[in-house]
């Protein structure tokens, strides 16, 4: 088996977390979120390199902190950009053409399963691009912005839920092709939310294995409250 390079954005500014420290450094029983999240994707002996691209200032910082923990894996710590999008493709210029597969997880994701990281790897293997989500269990309703007031949409249409997935990470991709669409996006000058979107530009399909509501992205104050719940549970179990 292909080395496999996992790369975690870890360079947001959090502003919805209304907290001066941004959301990957606020700490869930003492360790930073970031921490955690590297803690789950290191756990999967199939990764075999990390790196994080984090802001300029929390470099040394989170260098030093990760250290401590002294993964089996190499960890890297790189300046990442002023979106996610610039962070991965900061990281991916490091990636060697020999690796296999390029896995992308949010740094503020720190309750992803082993299991589910090991079966997206496994379906990325097959199909060279694959990501966790969920299905969509409310109704989903496509809308337009009403003229007035401005916290009023109209309805333009209901979107089935059966064909409504819920995207999560990690996302992983064979590594040329990542790169490829890496490269078009910016020769395009086009954005997306996550490296599915990428590729999905290049008419390339992206397969989706099921994962877990339990896998939340932090990024408002609720969020913690839930993540500590959720951190307990598995202290209890350990």
């Amino acid at each position: 088996m292909g080395q496999i390079t996992a790369i975690l954005p870890a360079a947001g500014l959090g502003t919805r977390m209304g907290a001066e420290t941004p959301k990957q450094f606020l700490e869930l029983d003492g360790v930073p979120i970031a921490v955690l999240s590297v803690r789950r994707i290191a756990s999967c002996p199939l990764v075999t390199e990390i790196i994080v691209a984090t802001r300029q200032d929390g470099i040394e910082k989170l260098e030093a902190r990760l250290r401590q923990e002294k993964f089996k894996q190499p960890v890297r710590v790189i300046k990442g950009g002023d979106s996610r999008q610039e962070s991965v493709a900061a990281a991916l210029k490091l990636v060697s053409n020999d690796t296999e597969l390029v896995l992308v997880h949010d740094a503020v994701r720190p309750f992803v399963a082993v299991e589910h990281i090991t079966r997206v790897i496994e379906e990325a293997r097959r199909c060279k691009a694959a990501i966790v989500g969920i299905p969509a269990m409310d109704t989903v309703k496509e809308v337009k912005r009403a003229s007035l007031p401005e916290d009023v949409a109209l309805i333009t249409s209901t979107v089935p839920r059966e064909r409504i997935v819920l995207a999560q990470t990690p996302q992983v991709f064979e590594t040329r092709l990542l790169k490829e669409a890496f490269a078009r996006a910016e020769a395009d000058g086009a954005n997306a939310s996550d490296e599915a979107g990428l590729v999905e530009r290049l008419g390339h399909d992206v397969h989706v294995i099921h994962g877990s509501e339990r896998n939340i992205k932090i990024t408002k104050p609720s969020d913690m409250a839930l993540a500590g719940f959720y951190l307990q549970l598995e202290q209890k179990k350990a």
